[in-house]
């Protein structure tokens, strides 16, 4: 495949903007993994929220599929699913991805890698790819709408009661205001952020939804942790970068 026509193609400027981040916080801490479990926790829970600074970035329009995935990573994949998400990735396979991408495409790596997942550090001034932060993937989805959603699920997302249990390929559901498609439903994508280190160590976010997930768990704020070894059916990622300039 032609890899830097595709990412030129696909990647879109997301602007400059605000946007208040809420979390949830269960005063029970909750340590299962499994993405497709109901909502966790007690219901009594402690809210923390901030508002913070988005500034300009560049997202990829869909998560990773597996054409670009197995071309990045050098590996063959089944031909009939390359448009699908790919999915059953770690938050680790998704930091050697990013690395990978911007290594193939002669751009500065973003990431210095380290056995111990927490120490993994992220040099903003480079030009390689990334995984979006928290606040910049609710931003994201978001597009300048101002509800749970940026339209009617059944129009732009792939969840419990639409997806016929399994994964769709992108592209099939209406896009946000900003151009970005399956940011709702289909699977639910990995963040570059720690989740909360004091109580759950090396857990790290993922966002929005997927094709097995309820209605309530797809929408802009709807958020998950788990190990950055975690891997299922319904969990990929999608990429960033700061060079507005393109490649």
């Amino acid at each position: 495949m032609n890899l830097a026509k595709y990412i030129k193609d696909n990647m879109v400027i997301i602007p400059k903007g605000q946007e208040l981040i809420r979390d949830f916080v269960d005063q029970e801490k909750w340590i299962s993994s499994n993405s497709k479990m109901s909502i966790p926790g007690s219901n009594e829970k402690t809210v923390k929220q901030k508002t913070v600074d988005i500034q300009p970035f560049l997202l990829l329009n869909t998560p990773v599929t597996n054409e670009v995935y197995a071309y990045v990573m050098e590996f063959d994949h089944d031909i009939k699913t390359k448009d699908f998400p790919v999915v059953n990735v770690s938050w680790i396979d998704a930091i050697i991805f990013c690395n990978n991408i911007s290594e193939k495409l002669g751009l500065d790596k973003c990431y210095k890698l380290n056995s111990v997942s927490e120490k993994i550090k992220i040099d903003n001034s480079k030009n390689g790819f990334r995984l979006p932060n928290d606040d910049e993937w609710q931003y994201a989805c978001r597009g300048n709408s101002k509800g749970y959603r940026y339209g009617n699920i059944e129009d732009i997302a792939w969840y419990e009661e639409n997806s016929g249990e399994k994964l769709h390929p992108v592209k099939m559901k209406k896009e946000n205001q900003f151009g970005l498609f399956d940011m709702i439903g289909n699977v639910w994508e990995w963040c570059f952020d720690l989740y909360d280190e004091t109580r759950y160590g090396n857990y790290r976010i993922f966002r929005g939804g997927s094709f097995a997930s309820e209605e309530r768990a797809c929408g802009t704020t709807s958020r998950r942790k788990s190990f950055p070894e975690f891997k299922i059916d319904d969990l990929g990622f999608r990429i960033a970068m700061n060079n507005l300039e393109g490649i």
